[in-house]
C-alpha cells in the first residue's frame, strides 16, 4: 500500500536529480568550452604580437572582447596591447586601454595592475596630479608597495622631493617580495634624491 501511494513521487525525484546532476554537467563542459575559447583568442593576440603583426592583434583584441567580454582573457589582451602602445610612446592609446581594464575588469588583481600601469603612462604624459588621484594604497592590499613607488614617482615628477622620498620609504618598508619591485632600484630613486642628484626622476 505504501509504494502504491509513493512510487511517483519517488521515481519523481529520482528524475528531477538525475536531471539536476546532467544540468550541472552540461554547465561545467560549457564553462570549460568558454574558458578555452576565450584562452585561444587571447592567444592568438599574442601570437600576432610577437610577429609584430599589431592590426591582427588589434583584430583579434577586438573579437575576443565582443565573444567573451567577462573572461579575464579580454583583459590581458588588453593589457599586452596597451604595453606595446607604451614602447610606440602611444600614450593616449595605451591609457585608453588601461582605463578601460582599470574601469571594468571583474578581476580585481587585474584591475590593480591596470591603474598602477596608467598612473606611470600619465607621468609620462606629464599628469602626474592625475596619477597621484588614482593610486590609494591604502585600499590596494597586496599592491600597496607597488602604489607607493608609483607615488613616489609622480611626486618627483612634480619636484616634490622630500613627499616622493617618503613614498619610497612606504613601497619599502615591511615587503619581503615586494610582489615582484625592484627594491634595489626604489632605494637607488630614494637615495638620489636624498642626495639632490635629479637622477632618480619617474621615466627611469
Amino acid at each position: 500500500a505504501w509504494w502504491s501511494e509513493n512510487w511517483l513521487w519517488i521515481f519523481g525525484g529520482i528524475a528531477l536529480g538525475l536531471a539536476m546532476l546532467a544540468g550541472w554537467q552540461y554547465w561545467q563542459r560549457h564553462k570549460i568550452s568558454v574558458a578555452e575559447a576565450a584562452a585561444s583568442g587571447y592567444r592568438e593576440v599574442i601570437q600576432a604580437l610577437a610577429s609584430d603583426d599589431r592590426p591582427a592583434a588589434i583584430a583579434a583584441a577586438d573579437k575576443l572582447r565582443l565573444e567573451h567580454p567577462d573572461t579575464p582573457y579580454t583583459d590581458q589582451a588588453a593589457l599586452a596591447l596597451a604595453r606595446v602602445a607604451v614602447d610606440r610612446r602611444e600614450y593616449d592609446e595605451a591609457a585608453r586601454l588601461l582605463q578601460g581594464v582599470a574601469d571594468t575588469s571583474i578581476d580585481v588583481e587585474l584591475r590593480n595592475i591596470a591603474t598602477g600601469r596608467l598612473a606611470r603612462v600619465l607621468i609620462e604624459q606629464g599628469k602626474p596630479d592625475e596619477a597621484l588621484a588614482l593610486l590609494d594604497a591604502s585600499q590596494a592590499g597586496e599592491f600597496a608597495a607597488l602604489y607607493h613607488d608609483i607615488r613616489g614617482d609622480a611626486l618627483n615628477a612634480k619636484g616634490e622631493s622630500a613627499a616622493a622620498r617618503d613614498e619610497y620609504e612606504l613601497a619599502l618598508a615591511g615587503e619581503t617580495d615586494m610582489n615582484g619591485l625592484d627594491r634595489a632600484f626604489i632605494e637607488l630613486k630614494r637615495d638620489a634624491l636624498s642626495s639632490g642628484d635629479p637622477s632618480g626622476d619617474a621615466a627611469q
